[in-house]
């Protein structure tokens, strides 16, 4: 664990279900696109559509997220206002769940609203979306991206038991 660091934050956000709007393109993309400029302090990325399907109405090309990813300095201001600002004030929280750390080491946690950060005021906002906010370590594996969190001050529930069988 010694060598571990953070290396990026990735915050993703779908946009869809949202396209099939009227005023999709005038009004909705851009409040998204906006709403994240704000909480991150940069400017998303629009994420294509990589082939067609018809049952979801959508083209190839058309915009079906956007996605932001910070590192150095903004990296290290959003994760302190994620930890300490945003998840405080989210309905209900009582840690994060350790099954969010994936096998690489990558912990993603999931807003269901934009107005839990500081910057996004709920009576200005038109629409309120979610996102999911990705932090990615050089973690090797599960337990040592477990303890490197929590050494950062992540707010992750126990570490769950291993499962034992038993004889019978």
């Amino acid at each position: 664990m010694q060598g571990n660091r953070l290396e990026k934050i990735v915050v993703a956000t779908g946009v869809g279900r949202l396209r099939q709007q009227q005023q999709f393109d005038s009004s909705i993309y851009p409040e998204i696109i906006e709403g994240l400029e704000t909480i991150t302090g940069q400017k998303p990325s629009p994420r294509p559509a990589r082939k067609s399907i018809a049952a979801f109405k959508l083209r190839e090309g058309n915009i079906v997220g956007l996605k932001v990813t910070l590192r150095g300095k903004r990296m290290r201001d959003f994760f302190n206002k994620v930890v300490n600002v945003a998840l405080p004030r989210v309905r209900d929280f009582r840690g994060i769940d350790p099954k969010q750390i994936d096998r690489e080491g990558n912990l993603t946690i999931g807003f269901r609203d934009n107005t839990v950060f500081p910057e996004v005021s709920p009576e200005d906002t038109k629409r309120a979306f979610g996102f999911q906010v990705t932090l990615v370590s050089d973690a090797k594996d599960w337990d040592e991206a477990y303890d490197f969190y929590k050494s950062l001050g992540v707010p992750l529930q126990e570490k769950p038991e291993k499962a034992t069988k038993k004889k019978k």
